[in-house]
């Protein structure tokens, strides 16, 4: 391990985690969050999950949670006024998610002996009535738990065709890639092409509806992009691949742990460029258990 990329991101989340707690009356900005780590917000949110075992807006509605059940032990404040400051608009909604996490309703917390107002947790992170913050214990394990390997890839020029949407509705376009190659499909498949896809947003900030993402077929130099396709190329650089045999439904678990356990051990740094999945058979023919994708995760170079 490079010294110091573990603490890299270790006070990087410690950073969130701070600016989180003493602001949990404030709507979190995951855009400057994810900024000041030179992150996108999709894979800012990765990492932080997997080193926590929380999303930043988990973290922050556990800890106004924990916070609410601070003011009913300690406080005289009306429960309506700590269903407001923990962020709920109605004293039903807050009754509800109260008694979902202490089995009990708010007045009913109040008028019993309760020892704890803490939460189950990962990250070792609680409210204090001090606003004292404590250090998270990072969720890793002694050692890489995935296979991993550092590899230096070529420039990809893609054929792309956009999906608005759910990210499980991907297969959608990637029908409509299909389509749109028509002839084109066997030369490119004698040529070596390779079908990936990229997604953009995070599903935590970003309304489903809304979701970007690209399905995309490579397209080797020299060969006109078909029509109906949009042209992007992807950089060469380092990149760390990690393959992922099994059910696509499963890769969402498969990069938490490559972005959140193995890259803040792995003496690496990511580079702010496109995280991809690159499919190596095909699904329409290969079992769910033995389909096999490649997880790629740009890196910054070192001298």
């Amino acid at each position: 391990m490079k010294p110091g990329t573990q603490s890299y991101y270790a006070e990087l989340v410690q950073r969130t985690i701070d600016r989180i707690a003493t602001h949990l009356d404030e709507a979190l900005d995951l855009h400057s969050l994810a900024a000041a780590a030179n992150l996108s917000p999709f894979h800012f949110h990765r990492v932080f999950r997997g080193m926590t075992g929380e999303t930043p807006a988990e973290l922050a509605r556990r800890l106004r949670l924990e916070r609410a059940a601070w003011q009913l032990r300690s406080t005289t404040e009306p429960v309506t006024r700590i269903a407001f400051d923990a962020g709920f608009d109605t004293h039903e909604s807050f009754t509800r998610a109260f008694r979902s996490q202490f089995d009990t309703s708010p007045s009913g917390f109040r008028s019993r002996t309760y020892q704890r107002t803490e939460l189950p947790t990962m990250c070792g992170v609680h409210y204090t009535g001090s606003g004292r913050i404590s250090a998270f214990v990072a969720r890793l394990p002694g050692a890489p738990i995935m296979d991993v390997t550092i590899t230096s890839m070529p420039e990809l020029r893609l054929g792309t065709v956009r999906h608005i949407g759910p990210y499980n509705q991907i297969p959608v376009a990637f029908a409509t890639l299909g389509a749109r190659l028509g002839p084109a499909a066997g030369e490119l498949m004698r040529a070596g092409s390779r079908m990936l896809a990229i997604y953009h947003d995070d599903p935590e900030s970003v309304p489903l509806d809304q979701l970007r993402s690209d399905a995309a077929v490579s397209i080797p130099d020299g060969m006109a992009i078909p029509a109906g396709l949009v042209e992007q190329r992807l950089p060469a650089g380092r990149y760390a691949c990690a393959t992922h045999v099994g059910p696509y439904e499963q890769l969402g678990d498969a990069w938490l742990r490559l972005l959140g356990e193995w890259l803040p051990q792995s003496g690496e740094r990511m580079a702010n460029s496109e995280c991809y999945e690159l499919y190596v058979n095909d699904p329409s023919t290969t079992p769910k258990a033995e389909l096999k994708t490649e997880l790629y995760v740009p890196l910054v170079t070192t001298d």
